[in-house]
């Protein structure tokens, strides 16, 4: 790898040496300087002429490139090109909607219906509905889009027991959860949700109009209704360049200690530190 020397701090393992920056990581900071100047959605420059601009390779400019797209700063369009990354969207941690989500931003929802049909349950599956191993399960692939643009892959589990015909109230109802909630009195009130990154496969990539290996959120989420009975399993796979995550925290409910008692305070860390 090119290297160049940064002649700005003094490297902290030893006194009075000099840092030893990447090129590519100053032609970075250099792209990120042009595109706090650009508007969101300008179009970058063809590699060859940011080659040219800086006196450098394509392949360091576009490891450069490929940094800042990593990073958000940069989204690249499969067939398009690179272009300054619009604001991200974000989506609250907790039981809304898809449609409410962009709807509350200002953003018009769509879906578009990738596959839709059912399956035998696996263990799996069989554990996170609460049916009997290969009982038939609804799977529902959905294209989630905001005012056009492709948002994520969204691939919803359902009993069919349990909800009967769904796939024909599909057809009537713009979101699940109205057709849950009007045609089966079916509330979810409650949710597990984790978060994952991964890498865009070459499916994903196509859906998304991205690039394959680009880092994506992966989530998946357990809902309950009011009765803690299973209602659904998700999987979702958003664009991570696009997406930022908002949840709100509060401190748990402390207990008052007896009078007189002194409240507990984390061990010692092996140097001897308390923890924070």
């Amino acid at each position: 790898m090119t290297t160049d020397v940064s002649s700005a701090q003094p490297h902290s393992g030893a006194p009075g040496r000099t840092a030893r920056v990447p090129k590519y990581y100053r032609i970075k900071q250099q792209l990120l300087a042009m595109t706090e100047v650009l508007e969101p959605g300008s179009a970058m420059p063809a590699e060859r002429l940011l080659a040219v601009r800086f006196s450098t390779s394509r392949t360091t400019i576009r490891q450069a490139l490929q940094e800042l797209v990593g990073e958000g700063r940069l989204d690249r369009i499969q067939g398009k090109g690179t272009f300054v990354a619009q604001p991200k969207l974000y989506r609250t941690l907790q039981l809304t909607s898809h449609t409410e989500d962009m709807r509350a931003q200002g953003l018009t929802p769509a879906s578009h219906v990738l596959d839709i049909g059912e399956i035998p349950a696996d263990e799996k599956l069989s554990g996170l509905l609460d049916i009997g191993l290969g009982e038939h399960v609804l799977r529902i692939e959905r294209l989630r889009l905001a005012s056009g643009d492709p948002m994520a892959i969204e691939t919803t589990h359902l009993s069919v027991r349990r909800f009967p015909g769904l796939r024909r109230s599909l057809a009537t109802y713009p979101s699940l959860y109205t057709a849950l909630a009007e045609v089966y009195g079916v509330h979810l009130a409650e949710a597990d949700e984790t978060i994952e990154t991964s890498l865009s496969t070459p499916r994903e990539a196509q859906l998304l109009a991205t690039d394959v290996g680009l880092p994506m959120l992966l989530l998946s989420r357990h809902s309950r209704d009011a009765e803690g009975t299973p209602v659904e399993w998700v999987r979702s796979v958003y664009r991570g360049s696009r997406y930022k995550f908002v949840a709100a925290l509060r401190r748990p409910d402390l207990r008052l200690a007896p009078s007189g008692a002194r409240p507990r305070t984390a061990p010692p860390d092996r140097d001897g530190l308390g923890r924070a």
